[in-house]
């Protein structure tokens, strides 16, 4: 008999404890990588929403419910507009402390009968901009043109493809990566092509606007405070000061969102944390009815002159095996309904999700893979104590 294949030819044999013992590992190696792999997800999401605000304060109509709407925009990619007058941008700049500030639009396309697709569309100011083109550079360098989008990474439409929007077609020149965040199904364009959106769906019997004149509104003001502003103060006195708005301090949409990711990863945590004490102590009592299962057979290989190392080795080989195999299909399968269905879990947390790179994922796997070896060879390690400790002599006189 080839005394390497022993391990293997031991597993076969007790396939119904073989199993059980690949199955416990597989849970354990879900339980750890899935949940980091969430935890790690959600933060690089709100990472990469931070980055893509890039304002200190936020300012709304009064009408737009707050920061709820301009969060479900952004976090959830729910479509959604509103507007107030243009004058608020001549009334921010004469405030103290305001540094820089650009108006944006936000328009929704409207249903297949008139458009391709449904999507949020977002219009900036090319020349005034300082929170948009930034990172917009990174899928397009040049000059955005009338009529002319950059889409995010969730839409199907591709670069020199065109987009029908309320009748009108809108060349995508570029398409951004990945960010994890409702921007993923959203369109960029310049205020004047928001605007050109504007007047086209009234021509089609769609009134964003009821007698106001697009020239003459805008949907949000984003500002840039002076270097040591105090931007809790700043926000104040601009909802003090002017009527018909809502100033929202950046950061505190970010601390509301963060809050929650806290929340869920603490729960996430626990969670793993009880299934692996459980699985541990499962697995702790499959070894421990092991040994009992397998003294007589251990018995006889001890007089035919095997070593207690030896025999120590073939039952670490064989939680290896199982461990090593359970580990690797949880990792493997959890990656592969992980990036699957990473839309349905953005959706169902209503925060932001973006998934590591695929070499940090491989890295992440190695380590849990490792961490459930280790815990099965511990596990083995304390059966194999107890096996190659047994009196041979007794065991094999009372026939066990």
């Amino acid at each position: 008999m080839n005394l390497k294949k022993l391990p293997v030819i031991n597993l076969s044999r007790r396939p119904i404890r073989t199993s059980a013992l690949i199955i416990i590992a597989m849970v354990m190696s879900a339980a750890a990588f899935g949940g980091q792999l969430l935890i790690k997800s959600l933060q690089r999401g709100l990472d990469s929403l931070e980055q893509r605000l890039g304002a200190d304060i936020i300012v709304l109509p009064e009408g737009a419910d707050n920061k709820v709407d301009l969060q479900n925009i952004l976090l959830q990619g729910t479509p959604g507009y509103f507007y107030m007058d243009r004058s608020v941008l001549s009334r921010l700049s004469e405030i103290n402390g305001v540094e820089m500030l650009s108006a944006q639009y936000f328009l929704v396309s409207a249903n297949a009968e008139c458009c391709t697709v449904q999507v949020q569309i977002i219009g900036f100011d090319e020349q005034s901009d300082f929170t948009v083109k930034p990172w917009l550079k990174e899928a397009y360098s040049g000059t955005l043109k009338k009529n002319e989008i950059i889409v995010g990474a969730g839409l199907s439409t591709r670069v020199g493809h065109t987009l029908s929007l309320y009748g009108v077609e809108c060349k995508a020149v570029g398409k951004l990566e990945r960010t994890g965040t409702g921007l993923d199904t959203a369109v960029y364009a310049t205020n004047e092509t928001v605007k050109g959106l504007i007047k086209a769906s009234a021509k089609r019997g769609i009134a964003v606007l009821s007698k106001q004149s697009p020239e003459n509104v805008v949907s949000s003001v984003y500002i840039k405070a002076d270097k040591g502003a105090d931007i809790d103060e700043l926000t104040a006195e601009i909802n003090t000061t002017l009527d018909g708005i809502q100033a929202v301090r950046t950061k505190s949409m970010m601390t509301d969102t963060a809050r929650q990711l806290n929340v869920l990863s603490e729960s996430i945590m626990a969670i793993t944390a009880a299934v692996w004490v459980l699985a541990a102590v499962i697995m702790l009592a499959a070894f421990y009815n092991s040994a009992n299962e397998r003294k007589r057979e251990f018995a006889v290989l001890r007089t035919i002159g095997f070593s207690r190392k030896r025999l120590s080795r073939i039952v670490l080989a064989e939680s290896i095996i199982t461990a090593g195999s359970g580990g690797a299909a949880g990792v493997a399968l959890t990656a592969l309904l992980s990036f699957s269905f990473v839309g349905v879990i953005e959706r169902k947390t209503s925060l932001p999700l973006l998934m590591p790179s695929v070499s940090v994922t491989l890295l992440y796997g190695a380590a849990v893979i490792m961490v459930v070896l280790l815990a099965g060879s511990g596990a083995a390690a304390l059966s194999a104590y107890r096996l190659t400790h047994i009196d041979t002599g007794k065991i094999l006189r009372e026939g066990c």
